[in-house]
């Protein structure tokens, strides 16, 4: 039986196989019409970078310069019952040493354009096949857990002590295809302005320029907007809009100024400045916990504790920074969530950081509140306070208090975790 993988979770492959050679990767979804889901491999080297074009394996380069690395195309095979959407062979023992790791990915094709993203699409996989057998190894199900992203690193072959292990992401970011090459090391140059656009069936390998945003100019005396409300002393207190439905899907967003930060593989820089957000929870049946990148406690939207972490931003170069998502249809399950911020890498410089959340609601108002309240003395701070009220709606309250790390934010809410070191 093949081994079922969870988010954040990594797995052997040729460790206790040795006589594996050929691997098979497929990847299958469903995606509501109109939705062009692509799928790619970045081939990664030293630092986690690719050394150029030849090291995206997508529609239009097929294959490694080596031959190891191949997508199927049309030749896709019916394995354990099933024709994935798309599949590549892997001849592990041909693999030429500098590639480090291979990671697997799904973008929507011009998705920012037609507003497009993963939350119209569904039943996302990876599995790992043994070519030989045609037995299935592993699987990883993504299941329901985006909704604004438009790319999605979904698992990575790698390599570790001479073997090939395989780990499970699922991490969404927003940038489709060009923010993902633009991590990864891959120079994306626009297309050049043409006279006639090519057809409707050709999809062109270079993404096009997104068109200027107009410059929109208020008035001085511009009314107050309703489309936001900005909780701006500690202690403000406002509860999210109560319609006659259930709350539904409820987006946390952080975002901070990446704009100082040296780029590198997901943001890692000796210069930069990695902000991650993530949460305490506290369920009424008295479950307690955190959700958080460090440690790979993604947590889970449609399953307790029902919040869970979109992704890891680790690239300097995606502006909706990172996403905590609480499933409002359990409002009835939870009892409070304690969202915070932590330094996991750089100078603690919070007033550089400029870091912002944002609590998203369908029908309501977006609530937000800044880290404009600094203490470069310590790396952690608490955003906000999340409460049931009355099992129907939560109140949303301003914390933005600073912290030595994890136990002492524990202790100021008392909520009796035991914390030990961890890493992503």
């Amino acid at each position: 039986m093949e081994l079922s993988l969870m988010k954040g979770q990594k797995a052997d492959i040729t460790k206790n196989n040795p006589s594996f050679k050929n691997l098979l990767v497929g990847m299958g979804w469903s995606s509501a019409a109109g939705v062009d889901v692509d799928f790619s491999a970045f081939l990664l080297r030293a630092g986690g970078k690719a050394a150029g074009d030849q090291d995206l394996i997508f529609y239009g380069n097929p294959k490694d310069t080596s031959g190891s690395i191949e997508m199927a195309g049309d030749n896709k095979r019916s394995l354990a019952g099933k024709t994935d959407q798309e599949q590549v062979m892997i001849r592990i023992n041909d693999v030429p040493q500098a590639i480090e790791r291979i990671s697997f990915t799904l973008t929507i094709y011009d998705g920012e354009a037609k507003r497009q993203s993963f939350s119209s699409v569904n039943d996302a996989y990876i599995r790992v096949i043994y070519e030989g057998t045609g037995r299935e190894i592993l699987r990883y199900e993504l299941g329901k857990n985006f909704s604004i992203e438009t790319a999605i690193v979904v698992g990575d072959l790698y390599r570790y002590n001479g073997e090939w292990k395989f780990n499970a992401i699922g991490s969404g970011y927003s940038g489709g295809l060009a923010a993902l090459c633009k991590s990864f090391g891959i120079e994306v140059k626009p297309d050049a302005p043409a006279p006639n656009p090519p057809p409707a069936s050709v999809k062109a390998p270079i993404i096009p320029p997104k068109p200027p945003e107009p410059v929109i100019t208020e008035p001085k005396s511009a009314p107050i907007s309703l489309s936001k409300i900005s909780l701006t002393k500690r202690g403000d207190v406002i509860n999210l809009q109560k319609g006659a439905g259930a709350l539904g899907e409820i987006v946390v967003n952080l975002n901070w100024n990446q704009k100082k930060a040296p780029k590198g593989f997901f943001g890692r820089s000796s210069g930069g400045v990695d902000l991650d957000v993530g949460c305490l929870y506290e369920l009424k049946n008295g479950m307690k916990g955190s959700v958080q990148a460090l440690g790979n406690s993604f947590g889970d939207f449609s399953r307790p504790p029902y919040v869970s972490l979109d992704g890891d931003d680790r690239t300097g170069s995606i502006s909706t920074g990172e996403n905590l998502r609480i499933n409002g249809n359990k409002v009835s399950e939870i009892k409070r969530v304690v969202i915070y911020a932590y330094i996991y890498e750089g100078a603690t410089n919070w007033a550089e950081a400029a870091g912002v959340v944002t609590i998203s609601q369908s029908g309501g108002p977006d609530i937000e509140v800044r880290m404009d309240e600094h203490n470069n003395r310590k790396g952690m701070c608490a955003i906000a306070m999340i409460e049931n009220v009355s099992d129907q709606t939560f109140s949303i309250q301003r914390l933005v208090q600073y912290f030595s790390g994890h136990r002492e934010l524990d202790e100021a809410y008392n909520w009796g975790l035991r914390w030990v070191q961890g890493s992503k």
